[in-house]
């Protein structure tokens, strides 16, 4: 893993950037601390895997819902819902 500092990063960008490319790590330092990463990309699988999701509910003995919502959970508030009584 390499190190650098932020001017440096700056000035050799392509290179850095050539170099993730090739597999290696750049950490980008402020004042000697790590502020960022330069790294290689990598694709990634979007949206939620449901078969494995499933699967994991199975092994630990979830069977159907966890959460139930009301069919009214979306409804209006009656108007008097947050007035309250004035108290003594």
């Amino acid at each position: 893993m390499k190190h650098v500092s932020i001017k440096e990063a700056k000035d050799r960008l392509t290179a850095l950037v050539r170099d993730a490319e090739a597999g290696e790590h750049i950490v980008v330092t402020r004042n000697g601390k790590p502020v960022a990463e330069i790294v290689p990309h990598r694709e990634r699988k979007g949206g939620i895997d449901f078969e494995a999701l499933r699967r994991w509910k199975e092994e630990r003995g979830y069977f159907g819902k966890l959460v139930e919502i009301p069919d009214d959970f979306d409804d209006p508030l009656p108007e008097d819902f947050l007035i309250r009584p004035e108290s003594d």
